[in-house]
């Protein structure tokens, strides 16, 4: 059955219950604190589309086409290309284990220490395969950050702003492309072997800020309640919360929700964890999406474009260095301003039209792009190489509005959180190895095919827009908690969540022409259950 967006009482709460904060968040001292921590833990998203776009960029450099791709063939370029992937993907397995049993924290300190050592080798190395092996390794690195980055950021972030948080994680992977194409076209202005390895060695720089931005963000407030550290967890959510105060509603009203959903998961949960994947019809839909978040997200068609534009480019006729480092960079510019917007349009008009929207706009790009390129290959026609040009801007603005905010925030969402770093994990295996052999396969077929190659994506995305219709509901306007209810019904909602439906209720019987201000009796009332709660929590630690 195809699910279809509906309210949320967790929305209505959040703006009903008394909170120690600013309603703008600008104006507020520990929302900015939350939000400076939020974006250092971006910066895991930045530093990935640093280095996704670093190799695009570099092979417009010939410098490093004459030292790093022309010593080999075709075969082992796409080896090259797709090493990120090849170690990412062995690696994350252990490092789901990690985020969980040392938290998300200690997991994003390991890959960005990792990536940081290996980016500065990375710069002073020679050879294709010295190059080969530290992309290789670079991939374990950016495994333990992308693991754990995406959950820490929507799992420490204030009830109010976790959609558009949560959202614009991936979004900040672009603005690393852009920095990346800046650098790899200044390095077309440099003679000798610095014009690569400067764009290269500042592949360090996002990475070295996250490790420096650890002494400010929280560790997840999930993750401490899990571990039995639940007086660390009310101080992390006042503190970031309710500018410290412990006895807000709205801070207890969260840790009583975290509490509950993880209780009921240890109730029902098996000791293997992976294993609670199969045992409930809901835990396999999740799983499903999952494995299919992964795929879409590399088989779209962007990985074509994002690897690989430099050929694009020579094979409609641009072939000067520096317009193609030009392109590249408007493009990058392109992709930055569509994802913020996909980002925020994603909580206000929610997940599946986005996702729609986005497929249903790359499948029409490239019903487009596919003949104009014939026509450029058979005729010559410049218009026609350069409304090819023009299209791949389309094609990626569709794929930035929707799959980017929502590669990884959508599994993070649908996961309870004890699958979230294996769902995630799932998610990411499933990106890394169609990433693979996407990146292996697409010079090959490029090269064989030219043109044609672009109905194999035509194809995917035709399957993706019905699985997308089918398999993905709604999630907008629920905390982590709630999402819950999206698969399993009534029979996930807490006691906490019930409590907010009688506030709700009780508030619009109030005022049923008032937004859900802070007034009167409804601001009573509350008070007087924020209060219960806590009384409650502490007398009885009985799960739901």
């Amino acid at each position: 059955m195809v699910a279809t967006v509906s309210t949320s009482v967790g929305t209505e709460a959040f703006r009903i219950l008394p909170n120690n904060t600013h309603a703008q968040w600008r104006r507020d001292p520990g929302l900015r604190r939350l939000m400076l921590a939020t974006f250092l833990v971006f910066m895991s998203a930045t530093a990935n589309g640093y280095d996704t776009s670093l190799i695009n960029g570099l092979l417009a450099i010939p410098a490093f086409n004459s030292s790093i791709i022309d010593p080999v063939n075709t075969d082992t370029e796409g080896l090259i290309i797709a090493a990120v992937s090849l170690g990412g993907f062995f690696t994350l397995p252990f490092a789901g284990y990690f985020s969980d049993r040392w938290g998300r924290k200690a997991a994003v300190g390991v890959g960005s220490a990792l990536i940081a050592i290996l980016g500065l080798v990375q710069a002073l190395i020679d050879g294709p395969w010295a190059f080969l092996g530290i992309r290789i390794s670079i991939g374990v690195g950016i495994a333990f950050v992308f693991v754990a980055a995406p959950p820490l950021a929507g799992e420490i972030s204030h009830p109010r702003l976790r959609g558009q948080i949560t959202n614009s994680f991936q979004a900040s992977f672009y603005w690393g492309s852009v920095l990346s194409a800046i650098a790899t076209l200044g390095g077309l202005y440099i003679t000798g072997s610095w014009s690569w390895r400067m764009p290269v060695l500042l592949q360090i720089f996002f990475p070295f800020m996250q490790l420096l931005g650890l002494w400010i963000i929280p560790e997840s407030p999930r993750y401490l309640v899990a571990r039995g550290r639940e007086s660390q967890a009310l101080r992390m959510l006042a503190r970031f919360h309710a500018n410290g105060d412990e006895n807000d509603p709205l801070v207890h009203y969260e840790l009583s929700e975290i509490r509950e959903a993880i209780a009921r998961e240890r109730h029902f949960a098996s000791n293997s964890g992976w294993k609670d994947f199969v045992t409930t019809r809901q835990n396999r839909h999740r799983l499903l999406i999952c494995v299919l978040v992964g795929i879409f997200t590399q088989w779209a068609g962007n990985g074509i474009v994002s690897y690989y534009l430099s050929p694009i480019l020579r094979s409609v006729g641009i072939t000067d260095s520096v317009d193609q480092a030009s392109i590249n960079l408007g493009l990058q510019v392109w992709n930055a301003i569509m994802a913020l917007v996909g980002a925020f349009a994603a909580e206000r008009y929610g997940r599946r039209p986005l996702w729609l929207t986005s497929a249903l706009g790359m499948l029409f790009s490239f019903a487009i792009i596919t003949p104009l390129a014939a026509v450029y290959a058979e005729d010559g026609n410049d218009a026609a190489g350069q409304a090819v040009i023009a299209f791949l801007f389309v094609f990626f603005g569709f794929y930035d509005v929707g799959f980017t905010p929502l590669s990884v925030a959508y599994p993070v969402e649908i996961l309870p959180y004890r699958l979230r770093s294996k769902g995630l994990t799932v998610t990411l295996m499933a990106l890394f190895a169609t990433g693979f052999s996407n990146q292996f396969i697409n010079p090959i077929a490029f090269a064989a095919i030219r043109w044609r190659y672009y109905f194999v994506y035509i194809g995917t995305l035709s399957g993706m827009i019905a699985l997308i219709y089918f398999l993905f509901p709604e999630t907008k306007g629920r905390s982590l908690e709630e999402i819950a209810t999206v698969f399993e019904g009534t029979a996930a909602e807490s006691q906490a969540y019930r409590r907010a439906s009688e506030i709700v209720r009780y508030d619009s019987v109030l005022h049923p022409d008032s937004e859900g201000g802070r007034s009167g009796s409804s601001w009573r009332f509350s008070i007087m259950h924020g209060l219960r709660r806590k009384h409650r929590s502490r007398e009885s630690n009985e799960p739901p």
